[in-house]
């Protein structure tokens, strides 16, 4: 019995901590808040050392660490730095430029991690966009909730899926020919959403959107690509996604693809790509697996069949209300992690289903607010440090209602679309 109470406990000031973000008067970020959870757990006797390394999914720790290497790699060559001079050579008018922004970022979203692909994007939409005198606000908001809803179609897109395909056991063409057109409709729909809230505004410049002037504020130039890096990047990255396709270990191919990168890119010293890699999300996944499975091991194991009535009557209903619900509240890696015994109790024949609309709703939950995923805030930090903000107020008003449809979409598409 003590064991149920100190894990009941630690789940809910560990999911407590991670829905605020940090603990008063501690200088604490949410990997920590994790880990000190995991710790408390371990320490307490719950479980022993051994069972906690066994509770962690390290299929799920080494596909995300290898798909880190090779966006690093492909970060240093230059690669994004070629993407935007292309964009600022080719494109000036608005709803192009929107359209563009849109679909790089829903598409290299899908196969390269949608937070890095905005940490990399962001310096040159803003770029863009100075240049061209367009108002940068509408573009940083489709750029962010574009990421959002290309990395919902395949495993590799996002942390969430990344952990949801290890445990589903999905294979990845399956996942992505299931949710790939549910996020191409998405993306069409978000430019149709932007173009329509923002319309005659794409080109006219708001200067209360910009905290210091224009030509004063951060932005510089494009560097040369590294043409030898990038071009060895790009390969191993085109075979690792060959791979990926081709139903090899997902896992393997990542880990394969980034040890091959380490040893063939000699104009890059290793220490530079380690210090690109968040190293603080490996550790919140760690430490939230073994968490979440104290949770499973001592409360949920002794639930009634009762308990799950609900999921016969509507699974992927309930798992896309509920996921959205938690996405936002407590994020979405967070969320996946807490409803893997609900999806565990769904009915056999609606299982698989049912993973596809966790992994939809979890990520396009994160449009619905500034806070709502990482990429969020990654684009409208980086923006911020370059004299531009974007309120919660104006995201809030593309986000509703793109959170709303999007979700809508999915549960319809995953409900009476068969394939």
């Amino acid at each position: 019995m003590g064991n149920y109470w100190i894990s009941l406990a630690v789940c809910v000031l560990t999911y407590l901590g991670l829905a605020s973000g940090r603990i008063p008067r501690l200088k604490i970020d949410r990997a920590g808040i994790a880990l000190v959870g995991a710790t408390i757990l371990i320490g307490t006797g719950v479980f022993s050392l051994d069972e906690a390394v066994r509770a962690v999914d390290f299929e799920t720790i080494v596909l995300l660490f290898g798909m880190m290497v090779i966006v690093s790699c492909l970060r240093l060559s230059g690669f994004f730095e070629a993407v935007g001079g292309w964009m600022l050579s080719r494109f000036s008018e608005p709803l192009p430029v929107l359209a563009l922004t849109i679909g790089l970022s829903g598409v290299l979203s899908a196969f390269l991690v949608n937070d890095v692909i905005c940490l990399a994007m962001t310096p040159f939409v803003v770029l863009l966009t100075s240049r061209l005198k367009l108002n940068p606000v509408p573009y940083l908001i489709a750029l962010a909730t574009a990421s959002n809803i290309g990395s919902s179609c395949t495993i590799i897109g996002n942390p969430q899926n990344m952990i949801i395909g290890s445990l589903s056991k999905i294979t990845f063409l399956e996942f992505t020919s299931r949710l790939a057109p549910i996020a191409i409709i998405g993306l069409l729909l978000n430019f149709l959403l932007v173009a329509m809230i923002y319309r005659g505004k794409l080109r006219q410049i708001d200067q209360a959107a910009f905290r210091i002037p224009i030509e004063r504020s951060s932005l510089t130039r494009l560097r040369a690509p590294h043409r030898r890096v990038m071009l060895t990047s790009l390969s191993i990255t085109l075979g690792a996604v060959i791979c990926f396709f081709s139903g090899l270990p997902i896992a393997i191919v990542a880990l394969g693809a980034a040890s091959c990168l380490l040893i063939l890119l000699g104009k890059v010293r290793p220490e530079k790509i380690y210090r690109e890699i968040d190293w603080s999300l490996l550790v919140m996944f760690s430490g939230l697996f073994i968490v979440v499975h104290a949770f499973d091991l001592n409360i949920v194991s002794g639930w009634t069949p009762s308990a799950w009535e609900i999921l016969g009557k509507n699974p992927i209903g309930f798992i896309t209300a509920i996921s959205a619900a938690l996405s936002n509240l407590v994020s979405n890696v967070p969320a996946v992690l807490l409803l893997k015994p609900v999806l565990a109790a769904t009915p056999e024949a609606v299982r698989q289903e049912s993973w596809f609309a966790l992994a939809a709703a979890s990520t396009f939950a994160g449009n619905f607010t500034l806070l709502g995923s990482v990429a969020n805030l990654i684009v409208i930090e980086s923006a911020k440090r370059r004299g531009i903000v974007v309120s919660f107020w104006e995201y809030f008003k593309v986000g509703l209602p793109l959170t709303l449809i999007t979700l809508f979409l999915g549960f319809g598409w995953l409900s009476w679309v068969k394939l």
